[in-house]
């Protein structure tokens, strides 16, 4: 059920999945719901956000073993246009589904798609700090590449192709390359972060 509701939730959003919906794309009986999930719908689309936060997580973990962090960004780009293609632009991100939707009676939900995107980018961070770009630049890059993605995945469902995807790929890409070329030596100062609340430094 779990998994059904996740899927739903990126083809959906959190409005449409309901416990009907969720019962006929997991074919789970109806009495079911309540045993496992005694905080019902909402409890259960808070366990579908983290397991799908799990997922991805989990490419991101693996991505963090590879020996080019480059070409790690571009297995997890292809991930997603894997998703789009395979399901016909139908899937979306079920975190950013919880995200961009008021949830008054959950206000659980958001918070746990905060905390998805919190983790995402702290395990992306780290995968750019082991290569050796500067902390701060690594946080930053984090959050640019989890943003390009999410927004490419809305862009090409709207549009019915991968070329939104594919373009933020190449940029991504190209923008690592340079990263890591310009990475600070051992005697090079700390880079700043910037401002808390701010995208620029002061």
């Amino acid at each position: 059920m779990v998994l059904g509701a996740a899927a739903l939730l990126g083809e959906y959003g959190v409005g449409a999945t309901s416990i009907d919906r969720v019962l006929a794309r997991s074919g789970a009986p109806r009495g079911s719901v309540y045993h496992h999930f005694p905080g019902g719908r909402a409890q259960l689309i808070d366990e579908a956000v983290a397991l799908a936060g799990d997922y991805v997580a989990g490419l991101i973990e693996a991505a963090t073993r590879a020996d080019d962090v480059t070409e790690a960004i571009d297995a997890f780009f292809a991930v997603w246009r894997d998703r789009l293609v395979e399901s016909d632009f139908r899937a979306g991100c079920p975190i950013v589904a919880v995200a961009v939707e008021t949830n008054d009676e959950a206000p659980q939900l958001a918070r746990s798609a905060a905390e998805v995107f919190a983790r995402w980018r702290e395990a992306l961070a780290g995968l750019f700090l082991r290569n050796g770009v500067a902390e701060g630049r690594s946080r930053r890059l984090a959050a640019f590449v989890i943003a390009a993605v999410e927004g490419a995945v809305i862009m090409c469902r709207a549009e019915r192709s991968t070329a939104p995807l594919d373009d933020a790929a190449a940029e991504i890409h190209d923008l690592l390359v340079h990263a890591l070329r310009d990475r600070p030596g051992p005697d090079s100062e700390p880079d700043p972060d910037p401002v808390p609340g701010h995208g620029t430094r002061s």
